[in-house]
């Protein structure tokens, strides 16, 4: 009886949710810009609540509905479009969350969270985002041209359309060399910014989901402690090899740009956890960490600088094992 009851929550679950991507991410092509933008940004969160509620398969068949929905009403490119930018990122990530394994004796430095299991890293989790919102940014280039002449045509021609769609007075006014001005700058900054925008959106609704499957009962793990999230020792190479890649002419230097971009938030999310522990215990943690927020809002990349270079330096000086302070306790699942 039991199983059946549990297989019947699955199934409900999974259909359910993928019902609720589809329909977001088709409201996300109406609207004011904005709005479009918000509702592409949480496509991913149905998914999520379905993998890290129900189980990854859940997520899969959420995924397959989805899927299976858009492309009824869309056809077959925009489903293959959803499918691969939005469910088999989030599908990916939601098995790699609830992946663990038995906890021996031998295994040294293995946080025992009380349940006998060591679970997957969270910080290859966030490395595993970036990987994804690179690839991501760098399949979106190509199809925006196959060649760097190609992509600066169609962004000057974007550029060309904005204006006049924003600005109508100023149509006939702006030259060619101020468009093209203006696709060199989209051109530089677009494989990062796209590549970080894709992470930010798997990472948050990934986030998101856990919470809210947390309280409500659902999730099958214990919260991690993401102030002591670590990245393996490579990590800081790899950061800048891709850095120095950018360097490259023609579509190489812009998938180094778009694995940059990727592996920047990586460095700002763990230069966060670092100041989230040191500030434990800190009577003036709650307003440090709104103040730091409200100016990584406010002052945006400036901040974020700083903050990824104390990342950095987290893996050099260990910050945290110098502040002598102890691990959050472990948290179980539903508590």
């Amino acid at each position: 009886m039991r199983d059946s009851s549990t297989m019947r929550s699955f199934a409900l679950a999974g259909a359910g949710l993928g019902l609720v991507a589809a329909i977001v991410f088709a409201s996300a092509t109406t609207g004011p810009m904005f709005i479009r933008f918000l509702l592409l940004f949480i496509t991913p969160l149905p998914i999520a609540l379905a993998g890290l509620g129900w189980g990854w398969r859940a997520g899969a068949l959420a995924g397959g509905v989805g899927s299976a929905i858009v492309f009824l009403t869309a056809g077959p490119l925009v489903a293959l479009a959803f499918a691969l930018t939005q469910v088999v990122p989030m599908v990916a990530l939601t098995y790699f969350a609830l992946l663990s394994r038995p906890i021996h004796e031998s295994d040294d430095g293995a946080e025992d969270d009380g349940s006998g299991l060591e679970w997957y890293p969270t910080g290859r989790l966030i490395l595993w985002a970036a990987g994804m919102g690179a690839a991501m940014a760098a399949a979106s280039m190509l199809l925006l041209g196959g060649d760097v002449e190609s992509l600066r045509k169609t962004l000057g021609e974007f550029m060309q359309a904005a204006v006049t769609a924003g600005m109508p007075q100023a149509e006939g006014q702006i030259g060619e060399a101020e468009l093209a001005a203006l696709s060199e700058i989209a051109l530089a900054v677009l494989p990062a910014a796209s590549a970080m925008s894709w992470m930010s959106s798997l990472l948050f609704n990934l986030w998101l989901a856990g919470r809210v499957t947390r309280a409500s009962g659902q999730l099958a793990r214990p919260w991690p402690d993401l102030a002591a999230i670590t990245y393996p020792p490579g990590t800081p190479l790899a950061f800048g090899a891709a850095l120095v890649l950018t360097m490259l002419p023609g579509i190489p230097g812009l998938a180094a740009s778009a694995a940059t971009g990727g592996l920047f938030v990586a460095y700002v999310l763990l230069g966060l956890a670092v100041v989230h522990y040191i500030s434990r215990t800190k009577p003036w943690r709650p307003f440090a960490l709104w103040a730091l927020y409200a100016t990584l809002l406010i002052v945006n990349i400036w901040i974020a600088i700083v903050i990824a270079i104390l990342g950095l330096a987290e893996t050099v000086f260990r910050l945290r094992e110098r502040s002598h302070l102890p691990p959050s306790p472990p948290t179980h699942p539903n508590t």
